[in-house]
């Protein structure tokens, strides 16, 4: 099957999380990555470490060759994401501090993780598969 992606908004996270939940049994590996919001007069992403990370990611678990799922989860624009009332910053389970962060799933929990500066580092990103 390989790589299997779905797209969620902080507004629907919560119905787009649980179809994850769900399905996750039936992958050999499920992720949840976090991004900044593409910025409309670009198209690209207005955070420069979401631009770096995601390709590099995105080609690490293609090239892990199993079936793998992958939320990417948008934390918006800007004054958004600097909101210290975020959702994902306040969540219990996520935590988040930074963009881009990517987490793995696993056993309905948070089993490991990596942040911003380092989401884009091929062997950190290995080492979570």
């Amino acid at each position: 099957m390989g790589l299997k992606i779905v797209d969620a908004t902080v507004s629907s996270f919560n119905e787009v999380f649980s179809r994850f939940k769900e399905d996750a049994a039936n992958n050999k590996a499920n992720f949840i990555l976090f991004l900044a919001d593409n910025d409309p007069s670009t198209s690209l992403s207005w955070c420069p470490d979401c631009v770096r990370a995601e390709p590099v990611i995105h080609k690490k678990l293609i090239e892990s060759g199993e079936d793998v799922a992958l939320l990417r989860a948008y934390v918006g624009d800007r004054p958004t994401w600097r909101n210290p009332q975020h959702p994902w910053r306040i969540d219990s389970t996520f935590q988040l501090k930074g963009v881009p962060t990517l987490i793995r799933w696993e056993n309905d929990a948070v089993a490991a993780r990596l942040e911003d500066h380092e989401a884009h580092v091929e062997s950190k990103i290995a080492a979570l598969l």
